[in-house]
């Protein structure tokens, strides 16, 4: 969803790319050592997930498969990021940000139809994915349902519908 009005991020302008809208995530890594940007390591992911990488691993993989000019599309210089620089740096990485970041770029790319925008909301159940007690998880997330843009998702703590 948009970023409240007390938010630190300024909303970027609707023509920005995501590699623009990535900047804004804040890096959490110190800078001593550091050889590839928080932008760079973010849209390697993202590209890998949507190309379908489904662990660390997969997505090095993908990022040292991929032509030389995607890589510099993603802002590669040199060598790509190994897997445990993936990893270690999007563990560190503040979620509820780069989420919010990402519902802002979502929600610049959706459009007003007849004077409605139109938002579908619906709760699902991550499989496999359980908190430190054990439970499972639970999203509550918002949709554009023009355009299939999911705009923000928030967890919940129980499965309940989504009315509540």
């Amino acid at each position: 969803m948009p970023a409240a009005p007390s938010s630190p991020m300024s909303v970027p302008v609707s023509d920005t790319g995501i590699l623009e809208v990535l900047d804004l995530v804040p890096d959490p890594r110190a800078r001593r050592g550091v050889r590839h940007r928080l932008t760079v390591i973010l849209a390697v992911a993202l590209a890998a997930v949507c190309a379908g990488a489904r662990s660390f691993t997969a997505v090095a993989e993908w990022v040292h498969d991929v032509p030389n000019d995607v890589r510099s599309r993603l802002g590669i210089e040199g060598r790509p990021p190994s897997e445990s620089t993936i990893r270690r740096t999007l563990g560190r990485l503040d979620a509820g940000v780069f989420d919010q970041v990402i519902g802002i770029w979502a929600w610049m790319r959706t459009r007003v139809v007849d004077g409605r925008r139109v938002i579908a909301v619906d709760g699902k159940t991550l499989r496999g994915a359980k908190d430190a007690a054990g439970h499972l998880t639970h999203l509550l997330a918002a949709m554009d349902h023009n355009s299939g843009v999911v705009l923000g998702q928030v967890e919940v703590g129980a499965k309940t519908n989504e009315i509540g």
